[in-house]
């Protein structure tokens, strides 16, 4: 295309290019580029006209060179494929007609701040510098997929909408994107996925009070994401699945006040990840599942409210649980997932790190009793027998309550109806209080037992005195041996 093609607002841009001028076509500082399909000629640029521009690189001496058009109306499709274009792109305030293709081109810096545009193609693009989409409204698919950013990629206020069925719903690509800086995307509003699965971001990403709208399936896609600090989510709303599977975060994952909802699926997957810290502070309960497998965080802070009915906790580790509250707030989120030791091993493990004994020794027990429903019966049986009389070891003084119930029991029983002697004249004065002893002790003999022997209701309580005596002090051996073995 030659100079003499082109039309007036065209030769403007031509013109002021060299020096880097800014070219504005705006009637109004504040008017709406969504009406740019109403803009006349005198302010329309064709795609095609700023290819060739940008494509030749008329330059002037001792000047930058640069596109800054403002308020334009974009006709036509703005194709750059595989371009090799060094010079700063900034097309702010501007309507285009149709979705510009980057496809594997070679850009410096792309600032579109406050245009509608019907999606955007930047698969396996490079900038040199950073990109900026700031509240820009685009009705199809903004992808990255593959780029390379070397600087900051700002969607921030930016609002998209996966409008046509070959985007098969994503609203945003940035799936093995490589970015330098920071992906800053606060207050984005997507309806459709926003991937991130497999991107590389070397600062942090920016997701503070983004609307994300995909009910049904994957809101946000962060699979395999690996970013140099933190993921700040804060005050998210999120209608569809999160998903952070396999992620590292060696900062923060800042979820606090946010709102995360997949009633009939999976709400939030951090499974395999590894992250340094796990904020859901404020949340709104979660609706739908949470999983949490083998992730591995340093430190979660998280009210027991914000969790949902169903909680995958299978070799989820943690060091540093927040806020401090009692086991008996803490232990209901274990029973949401099938019986796993693991789980009761961590949450014990943490109340230990503080020096909560009691809650430590909540968390125990509730372990204990929480095997015992994956016991055959006979085993259940016996574990029974060890919580009702010692408390798997963790309630000592019940212990001896039951001895001195039976010792009492005992005792009165044989005060009122003392046994014959085996041997008169030859046994040792009656003790009521020393048989019982020799009775439930088994081990320890005060030589009445040998010399007496009670006849009918008295034999048959002689004899369940004997049993209670053996498994009492059994359960109880068998609870200080525990309580011992602990850590």
């Amino acid at each position: 295309m030659t100079y003499d093609e082109l039309t007036p607002p065209e030769r403007r841009v031509w013109d002021a290019f060299p020096a880097g001028t800014a070219v504005d076509f705006r009637a109004a500082p504040e008017e709406d580029p969504a009406e740019g399909a109403d803009w006349g000629p005198e302010r329309t640029v064709r795609g095609e006209a700023l290819r060739a521009l940008l494509l030749t690189h008329p330059t002037t001496a001792g000047e930058v060179a640069k596109v800054d058009v403002r308020g334009a109306r974009i006709s036509g499709q703005l194709d750059l494929r595989h371009g090799d274009i060094t010079c700063p792109v900034h097309l702010t305030h501007c309507s285009f007609d149709a979705q510009p293709d980057l496809y594997a081109a070679r850009l410096g810096e792309l600032h579109l701040w406050r245009s509608v545009l019907p999606g955007l193609s930047a698969v396996g693009a490079q900038f040199e510098s950073f990109v900026a989409l700031s509240e820009c409204r685009a009705t199809g698919m903004v992808s990255f997929s593959s780029a390379r950013i070397a600087r900051t990629l700002y969607l921030d206020r930016l609002s998209v909408e996966s409008a046509r069925a070959e985007e098969r719903g994503v609203a945003v690509a940035l799936n093995h994107t490589v970015i330098g800086d920071a992906v800053v995307a606060t207050a984005l509003s997507a309806r459709g996925e926003v991937r991130l699965d497999g991107a590389t971001v070397t600062a942090q990403v920016a997701m503070s009070s983004a609307r994300l709208h995909n009910p049904g399936g994957i809101a946000l896609n962060a699979k395999g994401l690996t970013v140099g600090s933190d993921l700040t989510a804060r005050g998210l709303h999120a209608q569809g699945s999160i998903t952070l599977r396999s992620a590292r975060i060696p900062g923060q994952l800042d979820l606090t006040e946010a709102r995360l909802s997949s009633p009939d699926g999976m709400a939030l997957r951090v499974s395999s990840a590894a992250i340094g810290e796990m904020w859901l502070r404020d949340a709104t309960p979660i609706e739908g599942t949470v999983n949490l497998r083998r992730t591995q965080l340093q430190l979660l802070h998280a009210e027991p409210a914000v969790w949902p009915e169903q909680v995958r906790l299978g070799e989820f580790t943690y060091t540093t649980l927040l806020p401090h509250l009692p086991a008996a707030d803490r232990l209901p989120l274990l029973v949401r997932d099938e019986y796993l030791p693991h789980a009761y091993q961590q949450l014990t493990a943490a109340y230990q790190r503080v020096g909560d004994d009691t809650a430590t020794r909540l968390v125990q027990l509730a372990a204990y009793r929480r095997h015992r429903t994956t016991l055959p019966a006979y085993a259940r049986a016996w574990s029974w027998v060890q919580d009702i009389t010692v408390g798997y070891g963790f309630r000592p003084l019940r212990a001896a309550a039951w001895l001195g119930a039976l010792l009492l029991i005992g005792t009165i029983a044989y005060a009122l109806h003392h046994p014959r002697p085996l041997k008169s004249g030859e046994a040792p004065d009656f003790n009521p209080l020393f048989y019982t002893f020799d009775l439930l002790l088994p081990i320890i003999g005060f030589g009445q037992e040998s010399a007496y022997a009670p006849h009918g209701g008295y034999q048959w309580l002689s004899y369940a005195l004997i049993i209670s005596g053996w498994l009492l002090v059994t359960t109880i051996v068998a609870g200080i041996t525990r309580a011992i073995s602990r850590p």
